[in-house]
Order: structure tokens, then sequence, then C-alpha cells
């Protein structure tokens, strides 16, 4: 039978529709159905090559109505088929070679005692047969097609006509270049993912503090977007997150502090206000207890007037262990630690001796948590170093705006962020995500040294005050809100 300008065409189609799929398991679908169309025959078997067998993935029948794998679950209940000669498939598989036969029950080149005992179960007829090997354009085999039962106008079971034989094994080389794209694309983004955790890992390893950091903040955006798109549902949001713009979420979430990489250890560490600088004032304080008992040992100072100063730096060492780790320094604790800043010891000849150094001093004034001024810029300057050292991958067009993303989670909407004090209309929805669930996180962590994990009420009240003060997105702090508000519910 000749084929007709218009069987070119809806080859030519079929061809099309091959190339541009991009979704693996429609593209094996497009394989059996195209190619059964195209052939007109009543069933079909595609068997993809792993691990040196074929493994069954496709069955349709139509007359059985038999559709199989086609959701692309496994079909596991079959065992694969070996590579061994006799049996047809993978003697396709072996050489490379079509094979078309017109009927397996006249056939003695192979071994099809497995049809036949497909026959005796089913009720079916397997008769004429046309198996071809699947491979890309680099010879690589991906599977083979197994063809049965051609029919006529009649649906008579006919053998299979040989001009399909290159038509099919074509449409299956071009099915198999593009399973390879996309299978090379998804190498691409595991790699990436990859690159991303190993990232995520080296930050939270830095610290023995916040060493959950990263994956919490992307966990909490990750729930924040999954309300989004429940008020998408019904209509109360005007976008939503699919599995890409998710994904893309999560990964600017895992990147979004990889310029901690470069901030010191001292200042990541930095658990308390004194941190490793409390030993040298013990040591000092505790020398200048000797130096006082000395001067009275030699007259220079009555036995009151040593016990007396005795005391006092006892109580001054009592004070700064007190201030030490408290999260919000009082105003009366503060002008205590200037007043002992003044405080010093006259060795002979006229040097001075302070009770705490100037840095000290600086630590100890710290009004809120660990860092001093200096400290804070250091830490905060590992935003510009996130931009920075994203700036060296290349993400293509998919990927393009997750750096910016990661590099803005500091940025509030009124402009008061940091590092580049962006407004609003410049901030994307990903950002405005992130800077909430950064927040968040760092008032809920429970590996804080220097301070308890705050609960989710007070939490949530703070980034409600941030919404009053413009720099948070208010709708999305409600909906986080009632978001970790139902796990509580359903704990």
């Amino acid at each position: 039978m000749a084929l007709t300008v218009q069987d070119f065409k809806d080859i030519l189609n079929v061809g099309i529709q091959l190339t541009v799929e991009k979704d693996g398991n429609k593209l094996l679908n497009t394989i059996v159905d195209k190619g059964m169309q195209i052939t007109n025959c009543d069933a079909s078997t595609l068997y993809l090559y792993e691990d040196n067998v074929l493994k069954f993935r496709i069955m349709r029948t139509i007359s059985q109505n038999v559709c199989r794998g086609v959701d692309g679950e496994p079909i596991t209940d079959i065992p694969p088929v070996p590579f061994k000669e006799e049996n047809v498939c993978a003697y396709t598989a072996i050489h490379r070679k079509v094979v078309n036969i017109e009927d397996v029950y006249h056939s003695e080149e192979f071994d099809f005692s497995g049809p036949k005992r497909y026959d005796a179960m089913t009720g079916f007829r397997t008769q004429s047969m046309l198996v071809i090997p699947v491979e890309n354009n680099t010879g690589d085999l991906i599977g083979v097609l197994q063809m049965m039962n051609a029919q006529d106008e009649n649906g008579n079971v006919i053998p299979f006509d040989p001009q399909y034989e290159i038509i099919i094994r074509s449409l299956g080389s071009l099915a198999a270049i593009e399973l390879s794209n996309i299978q090379y694309v998804e190498e691409i983004k595991e790699q990436l993912h990859s690159f991303v955790e190993a990232m995520a890992t080296a930050i939270d390893e830095r610290t023995p503090y916040n060493g959950s950091h990263t994956r919490k903040v992307a966990e909490y955006a990750t729930i924040l977007a999954k309300k989004i798109n429940e008020k998408y549902e019904a209509g109360e949001c005007e976008e939503a997150f699919d599995d890409e713009r998710l994904e893309k979420l999560q990964l600017a979430a895992l990147l979004h502090d990889i310029g901690k990489m470069i901030v010191p250890r001292s200042v990541m560490n930095r658990a308390t206000r004194m941190d490793r600088d409390m030993a040298a004032l013990e040591d000092r304080l505790a020398l200048l207890t000797c130096y006082y008992e000395i001067d009275a040992l030699k007259g220079k100072i009555t036995t009151e007037e040593y016990e007396e100063k005795a005391a006092l730096l006892k109580d001054i060492l009592e004070f700064v262990h007190r201030i030490d780790n408290v999260g919000f320094l009082q105003q009366e604790d503060f002008d205590r630690v200037q007043e002992i800043a003044k405080m010093y010891y006259e060795k002979e000849g006229g040097e001075k001796v302070y009770y705490i150094t100037e840095r000290e001093r600086v630590c100890l004034s710290v009004r809120k948590g660990t860092l001093t001024d200096e400290d804070r810029t250091i830490m905060e300057s590992h935003v510009t170093m996130t931009a920075k050292i994203l700036s060296k991958v290349h993400f293509n067009k998919n990927y393009i705006d997750v750096p910016r993303w990661a590099a803005e989670h500091h940025e509030y909407l009124n402009g008061s962020g940091y590092p580049n004090h962006i407004n609003g209309e410049q901030l994307d929805t990903e950002t405005r995500i992130l800077a909430i669930a950064d927040i968040y996180d760092a008032l809920t962590a429970s590996d804080r040294p220097y301070k308890p994990p705050m609960p989710k009420a007070k939490a949530c009240a703070i980034l409600h005050s941030m919404v009053e003060e413009g720099k948070l997105e208010g709708r999305f702090v409600d909906w986080l809100e009632e978001a970790v508000m139902a796990e509580n519910q359903n704990a």
C-alpha cells in the first residue's frame, strides 16, 4: 500500500510533536500512540534499556483494552527481558536491526514462548510483529518498540508493510534524541540542585549556631508560597506558584546566605557580647586584685581599701557575666559599663591599667544581640558577597532571577533595608517572601546562644509591627501566621 500525501503530512506532524514535547512520559506515550496510528496496529510494547536488560515501560492493546504504564508508573510485575539473542527484542537491541515477522507462530528464528504464553492467558493472538530499536543521534540505545498485529481497513491482521520500518525507526530516533535532551536538562538541573545543597551545607557547617537557618528559611518560604496558592484558588490573590516557580524560590532561599562564607568566624560565632574576650578580662581583674593586695602588703593602701577594691573587682566581674548574654541591655547597665570603663589601676611610673579595655567597653555596650557596630557592618556585608559570589555562577534564563532574589532578602518595602535600599516597587514577590521567612526563623530559632526561641505568636506580632513600619508585605505576614498557627493546631 503506497503512502499518500496526507500520510506524509501526518508523519511530519508526528515528527514535530516529538521534537517539541518536553515531558518525558508524554514523549514515550507519543512514540507508542503515533506508531500504532501510522501502522494501524492493535498492540504495542515499549521497552527501556536499563541495567543491561529491557524493562517493560508501556503496554497497549486496543482490542483487549490494555493500557499500562501510560501514567508513568513502572510495570514491575513482569520480569524484564534479558539480553539473549533468542529473544526478538533483545536481538533487535543487540544488533540495532529492525525485525519484521509475518506470523510469530510460523517463525523459528526466535523464541516466542513468551508471547505464546501471554496469548494463552489472555486470549490474544499475536501474529504479525515489527520490532524496532530506539536510539539517539549518538547511537546510544534507549529502548525497543515492539508493534503487533497490523490491520487492514476491515480489521484483518496483516503483515507490517516494510515501508513503515524506516518511518517508525526515524520517529523513534527523533523521540530518543528529544528524550536524551530532556534527560540532559534534568541532569543539569540535578547538578544545580546538588551545588546549591553543597553550598547550603557549607554555610550551615561554618558555625555551631543557627546551623539549620538556611533550610528553615527555605521551609518557611515554601509554606508561604503554598499558602499563596491556596489564596489564589480562593480568589484572594492574583498570583500563584507552579512547580517551576516554587523550585526557583527554594533555590534562592538555600543560597540567600552564601555570602556568609567570607564572614570571619569570630563574628559568625559570637555567642555572647564578650565571647572569647571574657577570659582575658577575667585574668586582668584577677591580676588587678593581686596588685591591690601587694599594695596593701607594702602599706601603700590600707587593708580596708584593699578589701573594698577586691570586692569592687569581684562585683564588676559578676556584673559583666550577668549582662554578657542578655538579649537587650538596659539603660542603667549601659551607663554602668561606661563608668567602669573610666576605672583603672595606676602602676608605678604612672602607667594606667584600665579595668576594661576600649574594645570590651564597646562589646559590653551593645544594646541588642552580641554584635558591635563594626561586627554588624561585617555581617551585613554578606548580602553584597552573596551577589558577588552568585554573579560568578552561570544561571540559564530559567533561573536568571534566583541570584537577585537571594541577594535582596534584607531589602524592605520602604527602602530602609540593605545593602541597596531598594523600595517596594522594585522588589519581586519572591524577595518579599524571603525577607519574611528570614526574619521569622531568626526570631523563632532554638539554636541561637544569645536568646531563647521566641513563641510563634510573639514572632508574628513583631512581623506585624514591621508591616506597620512599612517594611514587610502585610498580607504575606497574615498568611504565614495563618499557616504556622495551623501547624500548632494540627500537631
